[in-house]
């Protein structure tokens, strides 16, 4: 027969009490992760078949990239807005590009947090548009690198659809100004 120590006791009691709440975090992160990775039937989304289309996924927190005339389909994690009074939905397109972008936060945003700057300039540390940015058609909407690479999966932009830096170059350089966008 074994003999059951205060620390045996106090150690057994402390893993059965955790136990559950291991299993629901470790679940709702595999739900999460899962989702943002399932394809999406594009066609569905835009009356205008024919030419490369992004769809900006926030419920996923995924960016799908397709050209049909190669049938390129490419899927990105991203950032998507803190509040669903920041998502701007619908359909729009990219009307401008540009490489190491500057930053000015918008009104609302240095409301929000008065302790952010009046601009950035592109390049500069901490800039955080990145080193790409593909403006939409709606003012101080964008798709976006970021060098916290900690948003990229969660609820934590101003409004934008933020990448990994990396993958945003490469979006970047295959996604013609032009290019219909739809946000769901």
């Amino acid at each position: 027969m074994t003999k059951t120590t205060r620390r045996t006791f106090l150690t057994a009691t402390a893993a059965t009490l955790a136990t559950p709440s291991l299993l629901r975090a470790n679940t709702n992160t595999v739900q999460r992760n899962s989702s943002g990775f399932m394809a999406q039937r594009w066609q569905d989304h835009f009356t205008a078949l024919d030419r490369v289309t992004v769809l900006c996924d926030t419920n996923a927190r995924a960016l799908h990239y397709w050209n049909p005339e190669d049938g390129d389909y490419r899927i990105y994690p991203t950032s998507v807005p803190q509040t669903d009074e920041l998502t701007k939905r619908g359909l729009t397109s990219i009307v401008r590009k540009k490489h190491n972008p500057s930053w000015t936060p918008t009104a609302n945003m240095r409301e929000r947090d008065p302790s952010l700057p009046i601009s950035m300039e592109g390049g500069e540390a901490g800039n955080p548009l990145g080193t790409r940015a593909m403006y939409l058609g709606w003012p101080a909407y964008l798709i976006h690198g970021t060098h916290d690479t900690r948003k990229i999966g969660r609820r934590s932009s101003s409004g934008c659809i933020g990448l990994f830096n990396y993958m945003v170059e490469e979006l970047f350089e295959i996604t013609p100004v032009g290019t219909q966008v739809r946000v769901l």
